[in-house]
């Protein structure tokens, strides 16, 4: 019986970055994207630019974060600080009370898994501090697919 290799080597010099949810990051695509397309999980390299901070936000999904280089403060939806550096590893469950949000104190870099590849899954909704409403823009639910959901019943 011949086996013909499925492996994929990803070289994340040679992909190319794109701009990210917030001012100061940037992403690339590295599996679960068209082109590495995977069943069930994505993952990215991020680059965060020292001072940038993404609001307190939360995913409908489980989202895995390990720092490979730089330092930030993430707080959680309670305000609890955590330092983190490389070789720090982040867990965000899905839902609010997974919520995190991201102070870059000198740039930092990334590796960001999501459990699905579902456009409609990877959204990100931003959590009001004060009244702990969680909302996303109109675009970003448009261009996530999320408008028109399929009936449970």
């Amino acid at each position: 019986m011949e086996v013909k290799s499925t492996l994929k080597v990803i070289d994340q010099a040679r992909v190319k970055s794109q701009a990210g949810v917030t001012a100061g990051q940037t992403m690339k695509r590295l599996v679960g994207c068209p082109e590495v397309p995977t069943d069930r999980v994505r993952v990215g390299f991020a680059s965060y630019e020292a001072g940038t901070i993404e609001q307190l936000h939360w995913h409908p999904i489980e989202a895995f974060y390990y720092v490979l280089s730089g330092h930030a403060t993430v707080r959680d939806i309670e305000g609890k600080e955590y330092d983190v550096g490389p070789g720090t590893a982040i867990y965000a469950p899905p839902g609010i009370a997974g919520a995190h949000e991201w102070e870059v104190k000198e740039g930092l870099q990334l590796l960001a898994v999501r459990a699905t590849t579902e456009s409609n899954r990877k959204m990100q909704f931003t959590v009001d501090k004060k009244t702990k409403r969680s909302y996303i823009d109109l675009d970003e639910l448009i261009k996530r697919g999320g408008v028109s959901f399929k009936s449970h019943y």
